[in-house]
């Protein structure tokens, strides 16, 4: 393979449009952590100052919490936070990382996302057609809007993982990372 490393802006500029959009979307999600916090509060002092538990906040919070992780997953992909084995990560090469991120990418995450997404529009629609309904609480919210959460983080991810592919590509082709990413802070 030639040491090109001269890319073009437009491969530059795809990466920031990518990253921007995730970085913005990331941070507006993680204000579900708001309705979440209230959600468990509110059952605090209904249980232990009011004597009587709601019917809504146990599955509110699990839905607000689900929410938030699965719609986090992307930014978390940006941030480099899911799991890899660092012990083994760390002594690759910058050329040897991208070849691995980029074949995983290309032959793991994007297949996997796609097949995701499939099943989870059809599973979302369904819901959706048929009304679909917890059955988890007296409560008995409508479970479209939560299983549609599944198909938008698929589609999130894909795009993100986009941008880690160009990323993955430039350092097996420079052997330079295009970005450090420090993992696990988010």
């Amino acid at each position: 393979m030639s040491e090109k490393t001269d890319f073009s802006p437009a491969y530059y500029k795809v990466i920031k449009v990518i990253d921007t959009f995730t970085e913005w979307t990331g941070k507006t999600v993680a204000f579900v952590c708001v309705p979440l916090a209230l959600t468990v509060f509110w059952e605090v002092v209904a249980r232990s100052f009011l004597g009587q538990a709601t019917t809504w906040a146990y599955e509110l919070s699990y839905m607000l919490y689900s929410v938030l992780f699965m719609l986090g997953a992307h930014y978390a992909l940006l941030r480099g936070a899911h799991i890899r084995t660092d012990m083994l990560w760390e002594k690759f090469s910058d050329r040897t990382k991208g070849r691995i991120d980029f074949y995983a990418f290309i032959f793991l995450f994007f297949p996997g996302m796609i097949l995701l997404f499939g099943a989870s529009v059809e599973d979302a629609w369904r819901a959706f057609t048929m009304g679909e309904r917890s059955d988890q609480t007296a409560w008995r919210p409508y479970l479209w809007p939560m299983k549609s959460v599944v198909p938008l983080t698929a589609v999130l991810l894909l795009v993100q993982g986009t941008s880690e592919v160009m990323k993955s590509w430039f350092a097996m082709r420079t052997g330079r990372l295009f970005e450090h990413k420090e993992g696990g802070e988010i």
